[in-house]
Parts: C-alpha cells; sequence; structure tokens
C-alpha cells in the first residue's frame, strides 16, 4: 500500500471541501483532497442550479397561462414538451458542473486522491484501499445526500430521489411527492406548472422551515390553490397496485381516499454523508445522530485536530454557508493549533417557491416572546406585489421589544429572496427598527411591504415604552 504525508487532508471535493482545500493551500499548508464520487458539487449538480432551471420553465409557462387575465389571449394553448425541458435542465445544469470540474482538473499533479477515505487512527487515513495517508490535520467535508424513509421503499423502482429526478428522459402525468421542505416545495410546485398533477404530503404540520404559524399557514394556503397540498398527512396504507403507486389516506376534512401515481418523488431531506469514515477511529465525540461535536465559530472537533465543514455537519445546509465554513476549517487546519474564531453570518435561508420564503436570523421558536414584538406586513394590498399579480404572502419581522434592535424574520411573498437579502444585511449590522426606517424606499416596488412591517414593528416597539414614534416622511398612497 502507498503511503503519503501530508499537513492537511480534505475529504470531498464539494463547496466546503473545495473552499477548505484552497484555504489551507493559501495558508502554505501541504495539502491532498479526496474524492470518490463524481467530481462537481450538490449545488451545480442536483441541487440549486437544475432546481432552479427547472422553476425557471415552469414558471415562464405558468405566467404564460396567467396572461389572458391582463387582455393577453392564445398562451392557453402553449404546452411543455417534457424531453425538451429536461435536456434544457441537463443541458444548462452541465455548464455550472463543467466550470467545477475544470477547476478540480486544473490542480497541480498528485494532490487530488481519488477513492472512498476511512480513519484509521485520527491522522491515519486510508483511501480507496491502497494509499494510507498520514495527515496532521483532516478536514471533513463529505456533504449529504438524500434521506429516503424505510415506508416509502414499498414503491420499488417506481420511487425517485431529487437526486434522479434531472436525470430522466420525460415526465409523466401524475407524480406523488413527499415532504414539505425547500426541495420539496421547489419541485413540486415547477411540476405542477408543467401541467403534472401534483398531490404533495408533509409530516407534522412542517413546511418550508417556517416556525412561526401565521407565515406558514399563509404559504400553506397559497400552494394548496395550485395542487393537493396536505403538510399533516394521515396514511392508511402505501402499496403497489398493477405496479402502480397507489396511496390510501385521510384528508384534513376527515374523507378517505385512494390516488394511483405514476411515480413517486421523496423529497424528505438529506443526511450527512459520515457511515463509510469509521469516525470511531477518528479520536472525535459524536452526537446523536453520529455526526462530530464541533465549534461553529472555529469548525473544530472538540481539541482534536480533525475539523468539519458544510452539508455533512448537519446544521446550515446552504451554498454559501458551505463556502464559509469550508474557508475557515481549511484555514484553522493550516494554522492548527493555533485556531482563530470568526464570528459567522447571520442565519438565512430561502426557498424560490412562489410565494417564496425567507428565514433570517434568531428563529421564531428561540426568541423570548415577553421582550419581542412582531411587525406584520400583508402582501395582499401591497401596490408592486398587486401589479405584478403576486400578492399573497405574508411578512413578519422581529425585534427588541425595548431597544428596537432587529432580531430575525420570516416571511413568504413576492420577491422574498430580495426582502430577505435586506433583512440579513440589516441584522448582520445590527441595526434598529429606527435605524432601517432611516434608509430610502423607492415607489412602487416590493420593498415597501417591508418598510410597512418595520414601520408596524416599531410603533409597537414606542407602544411597550409608552412613547411616541419619531414622524417619518409619508409613505406613498398606493
Amino acid at each position: 500500500m502507498n503511503e503519503l504525508k501530508v499537513d492537511v487532508a480534505v475529504i470531498g471535493a464539494g463547496t466546503a471541501g473545495l473552499a477548505a482545500f484552497r484555504a489551507a493551500r493559501l495558508a502554505g499548508a501541504n495539502a491532498v483532497l479526496i474524492e470518490s464520487g463524481e467530481l462537481g458539487t450538490t449545488c451545480a449538480r442536483v441541487g440549486c442550479m437544475p432546481s432552479k432551471l427547472l422553476l425557471a420553465a415552469a414558471n415562464g409557462l405558468h405566467d404564460a397561462h396567467s396572461l389572458a387575465a391582463r387582455g393577453i389571449e392564445g398562451t392557453h394553448a402553449l404546452d411543455a414538451n417534457y424531453a425538451h425541458v429536461l435536456d434544457y435542465v441537463r443541458r444548462e445544469r452541465d455548464y455550472f458542473v463543467k466550470s467545477v470540474i475544470e477547476e478540480v482538473n486544473a490542480l497541480p499533479a498528485g494532490v487530488l486522491l481519488r477513492g472512498e477515505a476511512r480513519f484509521e487512527a485520527p491522522t491515519w487515513l486510508v483511501v480507496g484501499g491502497e494509499t494510507r495517508v498520514e495527515a496532521k490535520r483532516i478536514v471533513i467535508a463529505t456533504g449529504a445526500a438524500p434521506s429516503v424513509p424505510d415506508e416509502l421503499k414499498v414503491f420499488g423502482d417506481k420511487l425517485i430521489t431529487s437526486d434522479d429526478l434531472f436525470e430522466l428522459r420525460t415526465l409523466p402525468k401524475r407524480i406523488v411527492v413527499f415532504g414539505a421542505g425547500p426541495i420539496a416545495l421547489e419541485l413540486g410546485q415547477a411540476l405542477a406548472r408543467l401541467d403534472i398533477e401534483i398531490f404533495m404530503f408533509g409530516k407534522g404540520g412542517n413546511v418550508a422551515a417556517l416556525t412561526d404559524k401565521p407565515v406558514r399557514d399563509a404559504l400553506t394556503a397559497a400552494l394548496a390553490d395550485e395542487f393537493y397540498f396536505d403538510p399533516d398527512a394521515k396514511f392508511d396504507d402505501m402499496s403497489l397496485e398493477d405496479g402502480m403507486p397507489a396511496l390510501r389516506f385521510t384528508t384534513p376534512d376527515g374523507d378517505k381516499h385512494v390516488e394511483r401515481f405514476d411515480l413517486v418523488l421523496a423529497a424528505t431531506g438529506r443526511k450527512p454523508n459520515l457511515k463509510s469514515l469509521a469516525l470511531e477511529n477518528a479520536g472525535i465525540e459524536l452526537n446523536e445522530k453520529g455526526v462530530p461535536l464541533f465549534d461553529e465559530t472555529t469548525m473544530q472537533c472538540g481539541e482534536s485536530s480533525v475539523f468539519i465543514a458544510g452539508d455533512c455537519d448537519g446544521t446550515r445546509p446552504w451554498l454559501h454557508d458551505a463556502a464559509d465554513e469550508g474557508k475557515l476549517a481549511g484555514d484553522n487546519a493550516a494554522r492548527f493549533p493555533d485556531v482563530q474564531r470568526v464570528k459567522r453570518k447571520v442565519p438565512f435561508s430561502l426557498v424560490f417557491s412562489e410565494p417564496q420564503v425567507a428565514i433570517v436570523g434568531a428563529s421564531y421558536d428561540d426568541l423570548d416572546k415577553q421582550m419581542t414584538v412582531t411587525g406584520e406586513a400583508s402582501f395582499e394590498n401591497q401596490g408592486r406585489s398587486r401589479v405584478m399579480r403576486q400578492n399573497r404572502g405574508l411578512l413578519h419581522v422581529y425585534a427588541d421589544a425595548k431597544t428596537g434592535k432587529l432580531r430575525g424574520a420570516q416571511g413568504c411573498g413576492p420577491a422574498m429572496e430580495h426582502l430577505g437579502h435586506l433583512l440579513a444585511w440589516a441584522l448582520q449590522l445590527e441595526l434598529t427598527l429606527d435605524e432601517a426606517l432611516k434608509l430610502p424606499f423607492y415607489h412602487p416596488v416590493v420593498e415597501e411591504g417591508l418598510r410597512s412591517a418595520l414601520k408596524d414593528a416599531d410603533r409597537k416597539c414606542y407602544e411597550e415604552r409608552s412613547e411616541t414614534p419619531p414622524a417619518l416622511p409619508g409613505a406613498a398612497g398606493c
């Protein structure tokens, strides 16, 4: 067996792994990158990019079908050629994957090791059964894979995951989607807008990771207008009947239904890729799910020379955080034991359904409700939203009741990808409501809905203090 000695070994060549590898080398470490699977990040190959490409096609058809309300006729005749849509998604997806592969292929000879890595000892790895690597420090960045509940496996080859969807050559007429998280909502709505009959079932009432019930209810109602959606499904039976997936379930109204489908899409979340690493030999402490315990300000696992980054740590499953964590882990691995603590960015996630979803800052469940005010804005009558015919949704902004300091927000509505960024920046800068309201808001824009929520929270803050809020420039009348 070949042996190799390095300063830093990075396991995984995804977003976090590549960032860790670059950071370690930039800090002067002799580093290697280990990858056992296909090159190309989760985002580029099966995640962010192909899902947005499918959504773009589906939303284009949906918007065209909606033009009759504006007096533009004839678009109802448009339909989707599913084979062509999927070809388009793969072709554009491969463009993004290609750039990642080119980056890896451009690495110096000998720094990329191909094969599955497992710990033999805290500073020893075996790669592909052929190479032993002695690494002074190790970064785990193995990503995550679709998690499929055992009860769905009864559907056999009629069951696919989000990773499989983009490889289909065409799409059937009826698909049942299990899951109500970001992946399920985006893919389910995209398929529905391509005129596929969709039934979506969630578990426990959870929708898009929203913990603010009025916001969650507003999103659920909007989605349920487009396809059958039960976030808290009750099943009597799941089976294959004459080779077709069949479901017997009870609706929220108590009615019994039987539905048959062409395909089952499991979009029930992802779990860390850690099983093959033999972490019992790594000398680190694991939680009850088998995930290493680590300090998110350093990405270090305990006091060890092992670091972790990206989706495999089970915390923030978003590309921007994977990149940040990878950079931090790689830099600290290179400088170990002199690790540096970094203040993490404000938690921030989006769902690209329609209405879009933004979750920013402190979780609603973690807030002290006695010390928090909630500013609210509905998009039902918001001017620009109505112009765009996207006037569905609700935004809640949370602030400290005494100081007015912004704490977080949850919302669904139009342009939430942009409002979410404004809120994330405001929280990162530790702005108060008064400070945020001194910033300019144009007219007519969706951002005026954000201003309404901020003003509502500000008014409630001053009521808490029995004070009169300062006079602000008047808002436009619409």
